[in-house]
């Protein structure tokens, strides 16, 4: 990969996350460049850890319109941001950074709002309560779009009492009612209307046999492997499932749109590229 701060004619964009080869923002982001006429945009990834990270966006030309942000640096390049939206600065966590016509540094969290966007999609505004698979930065974002979606409890299924409190305190902080359990008892999540598995993959794969009849809808935000056990269970069984490509695409669009100024990034183009990329792996 070249030189991250090289002179690039037009404008660049990037994915910078440890591991990132298997990112699919470069297909997303690029198809969208296409469609949009967008003739001289780039989009790259690059490995970059959160010792690296500092570094890396200090080199940066004034060609960069902006970042996508995955593990482990959404909440590790907040002390390096000159601004973050609220509703960043409500999970601490940013997973893209635009960069201002006067220099400046600006975060912003596009999974949340990609969260509820691709639960609409699948026509699901308003459960009753819900149930979360898992703890950390995916998870405080899934709490904060559940209190957009949720009218009652969300109860998190967690290992271990300080990751409870973590998800606990998240709640107070959203305004979402969060109780927890343990995850030896994360079966029991299944039974709720809405469950959102925020965990890596293979964690949850034991869990496709306690899915049960008639179950409600589950989001995965894995993209793969795909389907996960848990997922292909949960079809099998009538359930609607929402994937982790479908929050991919919703957030990657919300991307598009801030770092490029476009009114509307193109939807079906981003998500045909996705499964594109997919299917060739």
């Amino acid at each position: 990969m070249s030189d991250p701060a090289s002179p690039v004619p037009g404008r660049r964009a990037a994915v910078l996350g440890s591991p990132i080869a298997h990112s699919l923002s470069p297909a997303l982001h690029r198809a969208a460049y296409r469609a949009l006429g967008l003739t001289g945009w780039t989009y790259d990834r690059f490995e970059v850890g959160e010792t690296d990270l500092k570094a890396f966006l200090d080199g940066l030309g004034q060609e960069w319109a902006g970042l996508s942000l995955t593990m482990p640096l959404k909440r590790a390049v907040l002390p390096l941001l000159d601004g973050v939206s609220d509703t960043a600065a409500s999970v601490e966590a940013v997973n893209t950074v635009v960069f201002t016509a006067d220099g400046r540094r600006v975060g912003d969290n596009t999974d949340i709002p990609g969260m509820v966007a691709a639960l609409r999609e699948r026509g699901i505004t308003r459960v009753p309560r819900a149930a979360v698979l898992g703890a950390g930065a995916t998870a405080s974002s899934a709490v904060a779009a559940l209190a957009r979606v949720c009218e009652g409890p969300v109860t998190a299924y967690v290992r271990g009492p300080a990751r409870a409190a973590e998800m606990r305190g998240w709640g107070e902080r959203l305004g979402v009612p969060v109780e927890t359990a343990d995850w030896a008892d994360a079966a029991e999540a299944l039974t709720a209307p809405l469950v959102v598995a925020t965990t890596p993959a293979g964690t949850t794969d034991a869990l496709a046999a306690a899915v049960p009849e008639a179950p409600g809808t589950l989001f995965d935000v894995l993209y793969e492997p795909w389907p996960t056990p848990l997922a292909a269970a949960w079809a099998d069984r009538g359930g609607r499932v929402v994937g982790g490509l479908d929050l991919l695409v919703h957030q990657a669009v919300l991307q598009v749109e801030q770092m490029t100024g476009a009114a509307e990034a193109p939807l079906a183009a981003m998500r045909d590229a996705g499964e594109r990329a997919l299917a060739a792996r």
